[in-house]
């Protein structure tokens, strides 16, 4: 018997001793001595406290082949996940399940249109020498490293990263069009089988002033929903992050308790393990930039350095049309276009997946562009959609355009690189140390004809499905050096001095109003300090204005206990803090007055849809104020039920569905329970995965639209925070290289990693970490050092 157990102990020690070797192998390397081929000198990279390498090279070429390779041995998998979304390849290691995220993407285009992008490059460029280096590094990680931990488990064979692949994740990147996918079958729905009537709540004529201060088949639409639905799943499934808002500004020094501009930046965006963005400090000679970068990409996308700086946001212009073309009834491969029917273009692509045969998808081209309900197969609609997306018909030298926002110091060299983004729509919003603010929309807006609203479904038969050319970049809304001394960009309605109308899927003005109403007081003095709280703020005006004409209607029948909760909400100010109560019943009720206003209309299927629109945000406020509205009548009922009697019934819903969930106890109540953040990594949506590589959960603050932007679905209690500040910079050039930031996760996404969710506590508490930049503060936080040497 001892024998035995003495075996079995061994047995079980051996196998821990392999499993320890096997989980160690898969460890980034951070310090000792690392051959890398190509390499014209040494490169020394430190890292930190923090897992952020700093690169010192003596050639541009040896720092960008050094950050493709410590950036591959963070994120390898990361890459792999996202160019396989953006080109259509995940069903090949995932199975099935992602066979409609394949489809759509491939009927996209973004698979063909990168393959002849990088077909066409000058290889001689700048900005693409940098990018063949940074792939490089990339590669040579890979080829020399057992795989990531994920690679064993998914079966995924290993493949070089090219060219191809970062164009194809720029696509990914463009992605943000989706909002087109889900709000333009809606409203074309709502327009043309219930009535222009009940379009009146959505608010979508243009502002001039700002908003600070074609006939289809019920199978159509049943597609269009589908179609809709799968936009968004696509991305779901995959476990990755979606580009969704951002806020960002920039104060000149006037305005400053320094006297020299400041920068803030908070880009929103889907939470995912590991977070989207890889910081990393680089210099060479003449050149050095502390940078956020994105998987695949060589240059940075968000940056500064002692000179200047910039952050992002999304633009939210409309650079997509939905078009619905006339098939020709003697030959279903014609559409008719301008004047005579044209063939339909097609080609074949074989997609991959695990587990079972190939599967061929056919997909065809119109004159407008890729006939995306293809994407559908056998389930696919009679009438053909096509979808005519700026991303696909411009030149868009949008790499080039990054590598030269990274050595942009002044207004010039700043406007020139953003005018090289035409898709997606971005707004840059940069400051410089010499006390130039600025801010450019930057993307190629269609001239569309006049009066045609791309918010519908467009006929494909007529003109107005037609484009005229592009505004030139002068006429795309912009600043440099306001007389007002600030600069606000938060994805609201942007008002260009070119008087042009600029349609896009625009959100709730209320997180701009809130930014604007605190950076117009002309007696702050900005700091990074209040900046902090300024970027934290948890409130809007949103919930007061919806709020204001409908607590009148529940008092009348409401009794004590439910008095007082509705006293709570009329002396809330609309901050979302953990520990409130009023945040919880508001976002229950919300959900609540739209289902009950507005499901009986739209079905099931169609009015979760709506839910995933912005402009169900902008419906709200104006459907509560309206007494009127042809949405207060159930179509299910006899009777004719008004605004009053749909209020009240949202209010006992809410209430009924919150002690279901909750407990009768109002104290069990409060946001921070049911409003709740946990980065998911893609294998982590299966269990018992879900326990090993997700991070979280965590109780969080702020809210919908709120400046400290953790956003959640519009639905019933309990809420899954899934997009939100990606980072958040605040930079003053007074001391520029004491720059401070967040991470939401950590730096790498190698489980077990050190820097797997190191600052994942930090984040959600609104905590705030030093960018390490001056050679004082990187030597003084280095915690290792590798050097990457010349093979010989």
């Amino acid at each position: 018997m001892a024998r035995f157990l003495k075996i079995l102990i061994l047995i079980i020690a051996l196998i821990v001793a392999l499993g320890a070797w096997y989980i160690f192998n898969k460890q980034p390397q951070r310090s000792g001595e690392m051959t890398l081929s190509n390499l014209q000198a040494p490169v020394t990279v430190r890292y930190d406290e923090r897992g952020v390498p700093h690169i010192q090279a003596q050639h541009e070429s040896d720092m960008y082949r050094a950050l493709g390779y410590v950036h591959a041995q963070d994120r390898l998998f990361q890459m792999e996940m996202v160019r396989r979304l953006a080109r259509g390849e995940l069903a090949a290691i995932l199975g099935p399940k992602l066979l409609s995220s394949d489809k759509l993407f491939r009927s996209l285009g973004i698979r063909e249109h990168a393959d002849n992008y990088a077909k066409n490059m000058d290889v001689n460029t700048p900005a693409n020498k940098a990018l063949a280096a940074y792939l490089d590094g990339i590669n040579q990680y890979q080829n020399n490293h057992p795989a990531p931990l994920e690679f064993d488990i998914l079966g995924i064979k290993k493949r070089p990263f090219t060219a191809k692949d970062s164009v194809s994740v720029a696509g990914y990147m463009a992605y943000s069009f989706a909002a087109a996918f889900r709000t333009e079958p809606v409203l074309t729905y709502i327009r043309d089988q219930l009535g222009s009537e009940y379009l009146e709540v959505f608010d979508l004529d243009w502002h001039p002033t700002g908003v600070i201060a074609p006939q289809l088949l019920a199978h159509d639409w049943q597609n269009l929903n589908q179609l809709a639905q799968l936009s968004q799943q696509a991305v779901t499934d995959s476990g990755l992050a979606l580009f969704e808002g951002s806020n960002a500004w920039a104060v000149s020094g006037s305005r400053t308790a320094s006297g020299k501009p400041l920068l803030a930046g908070d880009p929103h965006i889907g939470f995912a393990v590991p977070s989207v963005w890889y910081e990393a400090h680089l210099s060479y000679p003449g050149f050095e930039l502390y940078g956020h970068h994105q998987a695949l990409s060589a240059t940075a996308s968000l940056g500064h350095n002692l000179d200047f700086g910039w952050s992002l946001t999304m633009f939210q212009n409309d650079d997509i049309d939905l078009i619905a073309e006339k098939l020709n009834p003697d030959n279903d491969n014609q559409v008719w276009y301008q004047g005579k029917w044209v063939e339909l273009k097609s080609r074949s692509e074989q997609i991959e997946v695990k587990g079972t045969e190939p599967v061929t998808l056919t997909l065809r081209r119109s004159p407008h562009g890729p006939i995306i309900n293809d994407a559908l197969g056998d389930q696919a609609d009679k009438t053909p959609i096509a979808m005519w997306w700026a991303f696909l018909e411009t030149q868009n030298p949008i790499l080039e355009g990054f590598y030269q926002l990274n050595r942009a110091e002044t207004l010039e060299k700043a406007r020139a690189a953003s005018e090289k983004i035409h898709a997606p729509g971005l707004n840059i919003v940069w400051a410089n140390a010499k006390g130039d603010i600025g801010w450019w929309a930057a993307a190629k807006l269609p001239l569309r004809p006049k009066g045609v609203n791309p918010n519908f479904i467009l006929d494909g038969s007529s003109s107005e499905s037609d484009k005229l050319g592009f505004l030139p970049f002068s006429a795309n809304p912009q600043e440099e050096n306001p007389d007002r001394g600030y600069i606000v960009s938060a994805n609201y309605q942007p008002v260009p001095d070119s008087g042009i109308e600029v349609p896009g899927y625009y959100n709730l003005p209320a997180r701009g109003i809130r930014l604007n109403q605190r950076l117009a007081d002309n007696d702050a003095k900005w700091d990074t300090k209040n900046s902090q709280a300024l970027q934290l703020d948890a409130g809007s005006g949103y919930a007061q204005r919806l709020l204001k004409p409908l607590l009148p209607l529940i008092r009348v029948n409401s009794n004590t206990h439910e008095q007082e909760l509705l006293q709570l909400l009329g002396n809330w100010n609309g901050d979302h803090q953990i520990n409130d109560i009023a945040p919880t019943l508001f976002n229950q009720l919300v959900y609540q007055l739209a289902y009950e206003a507005m499901q009986d209309e739209m079905g099931e299927d169609s009015f979760k849809t709506l839910l995933k629109t912005r402009v169900i945000d902008f419906a709200l406020p104006r459907l509560a104020a309206d007494a009127q509205s042809a949405w207060w009548d159930n179509r299910n009922t006899a009777d004719i039920e008004d605004r009053a009697a749909i209020v009240n019934l949202a209010w006992q819903a809410s209430l009924e569905h919150l002690r279901a969930t909750l407990g009768v106890n109002t104290e069990n109540w409060k946001w921070g329970a049911v409003h709740t953040l946990t980065h998911g990594h893609p294998l982590g949506q299966q269990k018992p995965l879900d326990k090993l590589f997700n991070v979280g959960q965590f109780a969080a603050p702020g809210g919908h639209e709120t400046p400290n932007n953790l956003s959640h679905k519009l639905g019933p209690a309990p809420w899954q925070v899934i997009y939100g500040p990606s980072t958040r910079r605040l930079i003053d050039f007074a001391q520029p290289s004491e720059a401070l930031g967040t991470n939401p996760v950590g730096q790498s996404g190698v489980l077990f990693d050190q820097h797997y969710h190191d600052q994942a506590e930090s984040y959600i508490k609104g905590q705030y970490i030093q960018q390490h930049f001056s050679e004082a503060n990187v030597a003084a936080n280095t915690q290792s050092t590798l050097r990457l040497v010349p093979t010989h």
